[in-house]
C-alpha cells in the first residue's frame, strides 16, 4: 500500500471517519473498540501509521524541526548568519543561544516540534499497548512486524528530543491520570529504555523487501532498526549537555567500549545480510528527488509526507527564485553550505558538486524558463535536493511532499567503521570506511587516504570527523555528531578562523581566483563552472567561451566583502557545547504544574 495512501487512512482511523477497505471483514467503524483495532491488521496498521501524521504537522518534523535543528555546524548553517542579528528569532535557533520565548517555537496555538513529538509517542505507546494486548503476535507473523514498527518509530522521535532538549519526560505508557504531568527523566534511563525496545524490535521486523510491508523505505524494515539502535548507542555513549557540565554518561551500562560495541555489531549484521545496497552517491538522491521509494538501495527509512506535506526541499534544496520549467514553487536555499565547505573537498571528489552548488536560478524567466546564475561566496546551497531532479512538478506555494530521507546506508558503513577504529581494530574499520570513499574518489586517492587515515587510531578518528562531515553535509547529522564526539567547541572555532582565512584569501586559500564565471544554461545538463579551484583563471580558456557566460567577483571587494565579518561571527554567539540544546518552551513550563523548568544548564539533570 502507497504511504500517501497509508496517511490518508491513518487520519480516517484516528478520527474515526473511516475504515481500511483492504478488509471486507472488518466490523463496523462505528462499533470500533480498543479489541476489534488492534485485533484486525489493517485497522492496527492505520493505528501504527497515524504515528506519521505527527511527523507532518505544521509546526513539528515539517516546519520547525528539520528546518531549524542541526544548524549551526562547521559545514551547514541558516541563510545569512548575522552577529548584528544575534538577538532575533530565527538566528538564536541556530547560533546557540536560544531563549525559552523564542517566537517561532513557543507557539501554544498552533503547537511546536515539542508537543508533536509527545502527540506522536502517545500514538505509538497506545498501537503498542493495543498490538502486545490484541495482535496475536505469538501466530501472526505481520502483526509482529506492526509492533516492532511502533516500537523504532517512538524510537525515532525520543532520538530527536533527546538530541534537541536533552533530558526530558520519559512516556512509555499510554495517557492516564496518573501520569499527566512528569519531571524530566535522565536521558541514560531512556537510552536504556529505547536500545532494548529496538533489540526487540529487531525480533518482529522484516528485512528490507523479505515482505510486501517492506518493499517501500517508507516502512520501517529490520535494515532501519538495527542501524538506528547503532546510532542510538553512539549518542549515548557520547557526550552531551548534563546539569553539572558537558560530559559523558556515569551509567557504567552506557560505558563508550559498551555502546562501540553495539554500533559494530548491529552495523555489521546490516551489511552482511546485503538486503540493502550502496549505489552511486548521485543516484542515492536523484531517487530521494523523485519518490522513489523502492527498498534495497541505500536509503534505509525516510520520513514519509505526501505530495502537499512537508518542506524538505524547500528548506535544504537548491533555491529557485521564480516558478519556472521545473517548479511552480519559487524556494529552496532556506539552509545552506558554509562558504568554507566547498574547499574542504578534493576537486577530484563526486560529492563535492552535488552536495555543494555556486548557483541558483534566475528570478527572471525567458518563455517562462530560468536560467542558472551565480548566487555568491556567502550563498552557496545545498544540492542534494533538487526540483530539476524530480518527477513531479510542486505546485503547492509552502510544501514540497520530498521525505526526509532518516538513515542511508553510507551511514552504517561509517558508523561500522568509527566503532571498530574505536574498539581498537583500525584494519577492519578501513574495510568499512573504503566502500564509501571508493564511489567518490580515484582509486590511487583512496590509497593515499587509506596509509593517511590507518597511521594510527586517532588518524582514524580524525578521518571519520572529516568524512562524515563530506558524506552527510546538508543532512542535519553534523551539530549531533560534533556533540556526541565532544569536539563541537573545537570545531566551530576551527570553522571560524577557517572563514576568516577564506575571507582574506590566506592560507589553504590563497591563490584562489578573484572571478568565478558560469554559463547561464536553462538546462542543467548544459552547466559549466570556471573559476572555482586555483589556477582557473587562464585568460585564454576564457575568452574562448562561448554561449552565454556571466561572472562575479567572489570574493567581493574591498569595501564589500562577501564574506563579512558580521556573517563569521553570526555563526555561533555562545560556547556550542553548553548551549547546544534548545530550551523547553515557556508556555509548556508554565502548563507543567511546576513539574518543568529551564534552569541552570536548561534543566537538564546531573544524576
Amino acid at each position: 500500500m502507497n504511504m500517501k495512501n497509508n496517511i490518508k487512512l491513518a487520519i480516517l482511523s484516528m478520527s474515526l471517519m473511516g475504515l481500511a477497505s483492504c478488509d471486507m471483514d472488518a466490523p463496523s467503524i462505528s462499533t470500533l473498540d480498543e479489541s476489534s483495532v488492534f485485533a484486525t491488521y489493517s485497522l492496527a496498521e492505520s493505528e501504527v501509521m497515524s504515528i506519521h501524521v505527527s511527523f507532518g504537522e505544521t509546526n513539528s518534523y515539517r516546519g520547525r524541526f528539520l528546518p531549524y535543528y542541526g544548524v549551526n555546524t562547521d559545514v551547514e548553517w541558516g541563510n545569512a548568519p548575522s552577529y548584528a542579528d544575534r538577538v532575533s528569532d530565527k538566528q538564536s535557533l541556530w547560533n546557540y543561544s536560544t531563549l525559552p520565548g523564542n517566537s517561532q517555537m513557543n507557539t501554544q496555538n498552533t503547537p511546536n516540534a515539542f508537543d508533536k513529538f509527545y502527540e506522536g509517542i502517545e500514538r505509538a505507546n497506545l498501537a503498542i499497548k493495543g498490538i502486545r494486548q490484541y495482535g496475536n503476535i505469538e501466530n501472526n507473523a505481520d502483526m509482529r512486524h506492526l509492533l516492532g514498527e511502533a516500537l523504532t518509530l517512538r524510537a525515532v522521535i525520543y532520538n530527536d528530543l533527546l538530541k534537541a532538549w536533552g533530558d526530558v519526560p520519559a512516556r512509555f505508557e499510554p495517557n492516564n491520570s496518573d501520569n499527566m504531568y512528569l519531571p524530566r527523566t535522565n536521558r541514560d534511563v531512556i537510552y536504556k529504555q529505547l536500545l532494548a525496545d529496538l533489540l526487540e524490535a529487531e525480533d518482529y521486523c522484516y528485512w528490507a523487501k523479505e515482505n510486501a510491508i517492506t518493499k517501500t523505505t517508507e516502512r520501517v524494515n529490520k535494515d532501519f532498526v538495527k542501524a538506528l539502535r547503532a546510532r542510538l548507542a553512539l549518542y549515548a555513549g557520547g557526550y552531551g549537555l548534563r546539569g553539572d557540565g558537558y560530559r559523558l554518561s556515569k551509567d557504567p551500562e552506557l560505558a563508550p567500549e559498551k555502546m562501540y560495541q553495539i554500533a559494530k555489531q548491529e552495523c555489521e549484521e546490516v551489511i552482511a545480510h546485503g538486503s540493502s545496497k550502496l549505489g552511486s552517491f548521485k543516484e542515492n538522491f536523484v531517487k530521494l528527488c523523485q519518490d522513489n521509494v523502492t527498498a534495497g538501495g541505500e536509503s534505509l527509512w525516510e520520513i514519509p509526507f505526501s505530495a502537499g506535506r512537508g518542506r524538505v526541499l524547500y528548506t535544504w534544496g537548491l533555491k529557485h527564485n521564480a516558478k519556472d520549467q521545473y517548479t511552480q514553487q519559487s524556494q529552496g536555499g532556506v539552509n545552506r553550505a558554509v562558504s568554507t565547505l566547498y574547499y574542504d573537498y578534493d576537486p577530484e571528489d563526486i560529492r563535492r558538486d552535488i552536495t555543494v552548488v555556486p548557483y541558483e536560478w534566475s528570478k527572471d524567466l525567458k518563455d517562462g524558463k530560468a536560467h542558472v546564475v551565480l548566487s555568491g561566496l556567502n550563498k552557496m546551497c545545498f544540492g542534494k535536493l533538487r526540483y530539476e531532479w524530480m518527477n513531479r512538478i510542486v505546485t503547492s506555494t509552502n510544501d514540497d511532499g520530498v521525505n526526509w530521507q532518516y538513515m542511508r546506508l553510507a551511514d552504517v558503513y561509517l558508523m561500522a567503521a568509527e566503532a571498530e577504529n574505536e574498539l581498537g581494530n583500525t584494519a577492519a574499520a578501513w574495510s568499512y570506511m573504503k566502500p564509501v570513499l571508493d564511489r567518490v574518489l580515484p582509486a590511487a586517492k583512496v590509497s593515499a587516504l587509506q596509509t593517511k587515515y590507518t597511521a594510527s587510531q586517532q588518524a582514524f578518528r580524525e578521518g571519520i570527523y572529516d568524512q562524515r562531515a563530506l558524506e552527510f553535509a546538508g543532512e542535519a547529522l553534523r551539530k549531533a555528531d560534533l556533540v556526541r564526539w565532544g569536539i563541537i567547541d573545537q570545531k566551530m572555532a576551527e570553522a571560524k578562523a577557517k572563514l576568516q582565512a577564506l575571507q582574506t584569501r590566506t592560507g589553504d586559500y590563497a591563490g584562489l581566483p578573484d572571478k568565478v564565471y558560469l554559463k547561464t544554461v536553462e538546462n542543467e545538463s548544459e552547466i559549466e563552472i570556471y573559476g572555482l579551484n586555483k589556477g582557473e583563471n587562464d585568460a585564454t580558456v576564457i575568452n574562448g567561451f562561448e554561449g552565454d557566460w556571466e561572472s562575479k567577483n567572489w570574493f567581493g571587494s574591498a569595501d564589500k566583502p562577501s564574506l563579512t565579518d558580521d556573517i563569521i561571527d553570526g555563526l555561533y554567539v555562545a560556547t556550542p557545547s553548553l548551549n547546544c540544546l534548545w530550551p523547553i518552551w515557556q508556555y509548556i513550563i508554565e502548563a507543567s504544574n511546576n513539574m518543568l523548568n529551564n534552569d541552570g544548564n536548561y534543566g537538564q539533570l546531573s544524576d
